[in-house]
C-alpha cells in the first residue's frame, strides 16, 4: 500500500511539474506565416549584434587559439592555483613524481628511476623568474619530457626553440618527439650547447613520418642530455610549422568563416590585466598567474597578437579596460597603442571594466566609487582619442535598475553604451522535481522575457535627462550553462536553439541593443580544441548561419503558431508569458534583392507545418535552406565526432502562390530567397 501511495504521489508531482508550462494557444494544424517585404520595421540592423567574445579562460587562448603545444615552457612556479593543480593531478596522477623531484608541472622526468637530478634556479633566468638545471647520468638517458597532442591531421612538421646555458660535462642535447610513454622516436635533432656564461637561444625542426602517429594520439616531447652533461634550460617552444604567426590555422579558419564583425577581448581577467606585460619580444614576456581563472598567463598572446587575429578574421577589436587594479593613465596608453597599430582606429569600442558590480573582479568599486571611476577613465580615454566609443558597466537585465541609476548620474556624453550580461544556469529552476522537458521549455523561453527586460532597461536610460536617444545597451556577454546532462548547455543542441531565439530577439531590438558579443568565439558556445582537434559547438553553427546571411532591413512578419507560458522556471527569469512556438524574423538584404527568414521551432515534439505567404516580394523559384537539429537536444560535437551536429543545407522549390514547408521540432532554420 505504501508503495502504491508513493507511486501515486510521484505521478502527481510529475503532473504538477508539467503543469507549470501552460499552453496559452495550441499549435494550429497549419501555421500561417505572413511576410510583407514592402513594409519595413525600424532601422537596418547593425552587424555588430553578431559579435563574439574572447577571454583567456580554460583553453580558449593558450592550448587553443595560440598554437603553442607546450605548457609552462619557462619552468615557473605558481602558474596554477592549488585547486587547478589538484585537478591536473587527478587527471594525470603520474605527474606527482615530477613534483617530488622539483620539476615544474606538467613536465616530467625522462627516467624517474634516476631520482633527484633536477634543480630549480631563480634570479637569473632567460625568461621570467625560474630556470631548470638538469644533471646527466653517465651512460643513461637523462632529461625531461612533456605529453603533447600534435595536429598530425593537418601537418607533420614542427618547429621549436629553447634557451640553454652549459654548466659542465658533455654538450649535446637531443630534442625529440616520441610515442607517449614509449621509447620509439618519431623525430629528433641533436644540438651542441657548449656555450658557457650567457644564455643562448637554439632552434630545431622535427618532422614526423607518415602513419607513425594518428589523430588524437598523445606523443611526448623529450629533451635528453648526453652522458655527464650539466645544463640550465629555459623558455621552450614547440609550434606546428603551419602556425599563422603563432595562431592555430584551424581555429582561425573557423573564426573567419563565422564572419563575426566584433571580437571583445575582456572578461573577469580584465580587472587584473596590464597590457604592457603582453607586448615586446615574446621570448621575454613574463609568465604569471591569471588571477581570475587560476591558470597560466604566458603573455605570448597579447595586444599585437589579438589585433593580428582580428585582422585575420575580418573583425573589429572591442577591448575591455582594467578598472580594477589599473589606472586611467594606463587605460589611455593602451588606447593610444591600439590606435597606432590599428589602421582604421576611428571609433573603436572600449569597455570601461567588466562586471564591476561583482566582488570576483579585482578592485571592484563600491557604489559610492562607481560614478567617479567611470568618469575618470572616460576623461583619460577621450583625452587621447575623442572618437572612442565607450561602454560603461551596466547591470544584468533583471537587476539593472539601481546600478544603472548610479551610472546615469554621470554627465551625459561620458559614455555611449551601458553593458549588460546574462550568463545563466539553465538547470537552476524554481520548480521542485522539474522534469527535463520542463527545464528545456523554461530555458528556450528566456529570450522572450529578456526582450521585455531590455526594453525596460532602455526606458530607464531614455527617461534620464540628456540621455534619451544617445545611449543604448551593449550585450557584451551572453551564455547558457546547464549543470546536468539533460539540461540546455552552451555545447549542446538545446543551447543552439536558445542561441537562435536570442539572435531573433536581438534582431527585433537592435535599435535598443546595437552591440552584442556571444560567449565566446573560443570555447563555451564557440570553437573548441581538444587533443589538437578543432570543432565548433551547435551554437557556433547557429551564429554562423545568422552572421553569414545577407540580411539587413527587418520587415513585417506574422506567425500565429500558438504559444505557451512558464511559471517557476529558470531562477533568473522564472515567470515568462506568451512564448511563441515558432519564432520568425524576416529581413531584406541592403539592396532588397534577397529575403531571409530566421525561424526557431521551440516545440520539443511537434514538427510545425506552415504555409508561407510572401507579399511585396516576387520570389525566384528556388530557396536556400539551412536547418540545424538533432536526434537529442543533448547531442554535442566533440574531438571524436566533431561534426555530429551541423546544419544541413538544401535547395527547395518555391511553388507559385502559397509555399508549404515543415519546420522540424526543436530546430533552427534559415531560409534565403532571391528576388525574381
Amino acid at each position: 500500500m505504501r508503495k502504491a501511495i508513493q507511486l501515486g504521489l510521484g505521478l502527481a508531482c510529475a503532473i504538477a511539474a508539467q503543469a507549470q508550462v501552460t499552453v496559452d494557444k495550441p499549435i494550429p494544424q497549419v501555421v500561417q506565416v505572413e511576410v510583407n517585404a514592402a513594409q519595413k520595421v525600424g532601422q537596418p540592423i547593425p552587424r555588430t549584434i553578431f559579435g563574439s567574445f574572447l577571454e583567456p579562460i580554460g583553453n580558449s587562448t593558450y592550448n587553443g587559439l595560440w598554437a603553442e603545444l607546450l605548457q609552462n615552457p619557462s619552468f615557473e612556479a605558481g602558474l596554477w592555483t592549488p585547486a587547478k593543480i589538484e585537478e591536473m593531478l587527478r587527471e594525470r596522477p603520474e605527474l606527482r613524481r615530477a613534483g617530488d623531484l622539483a620539476i615544474p608541472l606538467p613536465w616530467e622526468p625522462l627516467n624517474a628511476g634516476q631520482g633527484n637530478r633536477y634543480e630549480i634556479r631563480a634570479g637569473d633566468a632567460a625568461n621570467s623568474w625560474q630556470s631548470l638545471m638538469v644533471i646527466g647520468v653517465p651512460g643513461e638517458p637523462t632529461g625531461i619530457k612533456q605529453m603533447v597532442y600534435l595536429p598530425v591531421h593537418r601537418t607533420r612538421d614542427f618547429q621549436g626553440s629553447f634557451y640553454a646555458r652549459h654548466l659542465g660535462g658533455a654538450s649535446r642535447i637531443t630534442v625529440s618527439l616520441r610515442l607517449h610513454d614509449q621509447n620509439e622516436i618519431l623525430a629528433s635533432q641533436d644540438l651542441d650547447v657548449s656555450n658557457t656564461g650567457d644564455w643562448k637561444k637554439y632552434t630545431f625542426a622535427l618532422q614526423i613520418p607518415e602513419d607513425k602517429l594518428h589523430r588524437l594520439d598523445p606523443a611526448d616531447f623529450v629533451v635528453q642530455l648526453d652522458d655527464d652533461e650539466r645544463v640550465e634550460l629555459d623558455q621552450f617552444s614547440l609550434m606546428p610549422a603551419d602556425a599563422l604567426d603563432g595562431l592555430d590555422p584551424d581555429e582561425v579558419a573557423m573564426a573567419k568563416a563565422l564572419h563575426s564583425p566584433l571580437v571583445r577581448f575582456g572578461g573577469n581577467f580584465t580587472s587584473s590585466y596590464h597590457w604592457t606585460d603582453g607586448i615586446g619580444p615574446r621570448d621575454k614576456r613574463r609568465n604569471m598567474l591569471n588571477n581570475s581563472w587560476g591558470i597560466p598567463e604566458y603573455n605570448t598572446f597579447g595586444t599585437d597578437e589579438f589585433l593580428a587575429f582580428c585582422r585575420a578574421i575580418g573583425a573589429q577589436p572591442q577591448i575591455a579596460l582594467n578598472l580594477g587594479s589599473g589606472t586611467p593613465e594606463e587605460a589611455a596608453s593602451w588606447v593610444r597603442y591600439v590606435d597606432e597599430h590599428w589602421t582604421t582606429h576611428s571609433g573603436l569600442l572600449w569597455e570601461l571594466g567588466n562586471e564591476l558590480w561583482g566582488n570576483w573582479n579585482l578592485g571592484w568599486p563600491t557604489k559610492g566609487q562607481l560614478a567617479q571611476r567611470t568618469l575618470d577613465f572616460s576623461k583619460a580615454i577621450r583625452g587621447v582619442d575623442p572618437t572612442a566609443r565607450l561602454i560603461a558597466t551596466g547591470g544584468d537585465p533583471e537587476v539593472f535598475h539601481d546600478w544603472n541609476a548610479i551610472q546615469l548620474t554621470i554627465p551625459p556624453g561620458t559614455f555611449d553604451y551601458l553593458s549588460t550580461h546574462f550568463v545563466v544556469g539553465t538547470s537552476n529552476v524554481k520548480l521542485k522535481n522539474a522534469s527535463p522537458d520542463f527545464v528545456q521549455q523554461a530555458a528556450l523561453a528566456m529570450p522572450i522575457e529578456l526582450e521585455r527586460k531590455l526594453q525596460e532597461d532602455q526606458q530607464q536610460i531614455d527617461s534620464t535627462p540628456g540621455y534619451a536617444g544617445k545611449v543604448h545597451i551593449a550585450f557584451t556577454e551572453w551564455l547558457f550553462i546547464g549543470d546536468r546532462r539533460s539540461a540546455p548547455n552552451f555545447t549542446n543542441t538545446s543551447g543552439a536553439l536558445i542561441t537562435g531565439g536570442f539572435l531573433n530577439m536581438l534582431m527585433r531590438n537592435s535599435g535598443t541593443v546595437p552591440i552584442s558579443d556571444m560567449t565566446g568565439i573560443m570555447e563555451f558556445a564557440g570553437i573548441w580544441k581538444k587533443r589538437s582537434q578543432v570543432f565548433g559547438t551547435p551554437a557556433y553553427y547557429v551564429l554562423k548561419m545568422y552572421a553569414n546571411a545577407d540580411a539587413a532591413q527587418p520587415v513585417t512578419v506574422k506567425a500565429d503558431s500558438g504559444a505557451y507560458s512558464v511559471k517557476q522556471g529558470v531562477d533568473r527569469l522564472p515567470e515568462i508569458a506568451a512564448v511563441p512556438y515558432l519564432d520568425v524574423v524576416a529581413l531584406l538584404s541592403e539592396d532588397g534583392r534577397k529575403l531571409t527568414l530566421f525561424c526557431v521551432n521551440r516545440s520539443l515534439q511537434t514538427d510545425i507545418t506552415a504555409k508561407l505567404h510572401l507579399d511585396g516580394f516576387a520570389a525566384a523559384r528556388k530557396a536556400n535552406v539551412q536547418v540545424l537539429s538533432s536526434d537529442l537536444l543533448t547531442d554535442a560535437n566533440d574531438e571524436i565526432d566533431p561534426d555530429k551536429v551541423t546544419p544541413i543545407d538544401s535547395m527547395e522549390t518555391i511553388p507559385a502562390g502559397e509555399w508549404s514547408r515543415v519546420f522540424p521540432h526543436a530546430s533552427v532554420t534559415v531560409i534565403g530567397i532571391e528576388r525574381k
